[in-house]
């Protein structure tokens, strides 16, 4: 079913998304926005794909070529970035404790550790209610969370995930020119400046539609396939580890007590930023719950959709053509994020990868019974430790 698919988005709108952009470029002229203005032929693709499943569910690559051809740059919400799924939400919660819907739960009425409930509690006004369980993009806590996140990424210079004190200092130094303080407009000005172009910059891939159609198709900005869905059983896999010489075999890990698969690649710069807190997850939960990472398909390799923010920090990888190649950059990956987790590396094929739809980064949780309790959205959006851990405290209140 998905490989035919697959070959009908291929033969059908492929040419028709190239042909349009072809038509609209010139050799040697700079490719034009992608939107608004998108050429007619573009949105005539878009109009009749999206009229082929008038009335049925879309499938996931078919939002996504919907996207692509009206003009979307793979902002949050658009194409198959759809919100995670979980057992453990709020509907959940509130019937736990018998409590309505559009209610809140105080916290001497919480029927869980205390410790969890101040981790459910994201409002922080002691009262748990369905604000505290929404991260969706358009959440008042979830847009915080992405200011929040700008000013980290400015200040982690080396796009670590882990702001050090050395970073934090020098940037201040630079905010403040040789003051001993730092004011308001000051801070405005630091964190909003544009930083100094480099010399001789390695030119950033465009962001046109045959870029992204490209992306699509080789699975460098998500797979096409969607993954278990919630209460599915969850696909066994067996991968080499970071040697290249064991392996090991996901039925083996399951059962004894939950399982959280992390997926994620090193060209992936939001799945760098944000990785740090699932080892803090790792480190918290690691009597209870066990953690196992996945390396897959590179998502902006050189040779692909190019990011000028990976050349910053000195990344610069070609996609791995042999699988000691990806064994090579997954260690390089293992050792500059200083993962404390194991780490197994997908074959070259992408077969795990695309089992899990977990390109280009995804977070899963396994129940004991070897199910799917919870889904993350796809990266780069729907990588949130944050609600990771929300549906795991749940889970294990459950248990």
């Amino acid at each position: 079913m998905k490989s035919h698919l697959q070959a009908c988005l291929a033969m059908l709108v492929l040419p028709v998304v190239s042909a349009a952009w072809a038509q609209e470029s010139k050799p040697g002229s700079e490719a034009p926005p992608a939107a608004p203005g998108q050429p007619p032929q573009m949105q005539q693709a878009a109009e009749w794909l999206a009229k082929s499943f008038q009335g049925q569910a879309t499938p996931e690559a078919a939002e996504m070529l919907i996207a692509i051809a009206k003009g979307s740059q793979l902002g949050p919400g658009e194409g198959w970035f759809h919100p995670g799924q979980t057992r453990y939400g709020w509907k959940w919660l509130a019937e736990r404790h018998g409590a309505d819907l559009f209610k809140t739960i105080p916290k001497d009425k919480f029927k869980g550790p205390e410790g969890a409930f101040a981790l459910l509690d994201r409002t922080g006004d002691g009262e748990l209610g369905r604000d505290d369980f929404d991260w969706s993009d358009r959440s008042p806590l979830t847009q915080q969370a992405q200011t929040f996140a700008r000013i980290f990424y400015r200040l982690n210079q080396d796009g670590d995930g882990r702001l050090t004190r050395e970073e934090w200092l020098k940037f201040f130094d630079e905010a403040a020119g040789g003051k001993d303080s730092l004011t308001l407009s000051g801070l405005r000005r630091a964190l909003s400046a544009v930083p100094p172009p480099k010399a001789n910059p390695a030119p950033e891939t465009p962001l046109t539609p045959d870029i992204l159609v490209r992306g699509l198709f080789r699975g460098e900005i998500g797979s096409m396939h969607e993954g278990p869905s919630l209460e599915q059983a969850a696909p066994d896999f067996t991968l080499r580890t970071l040697d290249g010489k064991e392996t090991v075999r996901l039925s083996d890990r399951t059962g004894k007590q939950p399982v959280v698969l992390v997926f994620g690649n090193f060209t992936c710069g939001p799945f760098r930023n944000a990785y740090a807190l699932v080892d803090e997850l790792a480190e918290k939960y690691k009597d209870h719950v066990t953690f196992l990472g996945v390396y897959v398909r590179e998502a902006h390799p050189i040779d692909g959709w190019r990011m000028s923010s990976n050349d910053d920090v000195e990344i610069a990888i070609a996609q791995p053509k042999t699988f000691e190649e990806r064994l090579g950059v997954a260690n390089t990956c293992h050792a500059k994020l200083k993962m404390g987790i194991p780490l197994v590396v997908d074959e070259l094929d992408d077969r795990v990868g695309h089992a899990y739809s977990g390109m280009p980064s995804r977070l899963y949780i396994i129940d004991q019974s070897g199910k799917i309790a919870f889904k993350s959205g796809r990266g780069p959006f729907g990588f949130k430790a944050g609600e990771l851990e929300q549906s795991l405290l749940m889970l294990l209140m459950d248990k």
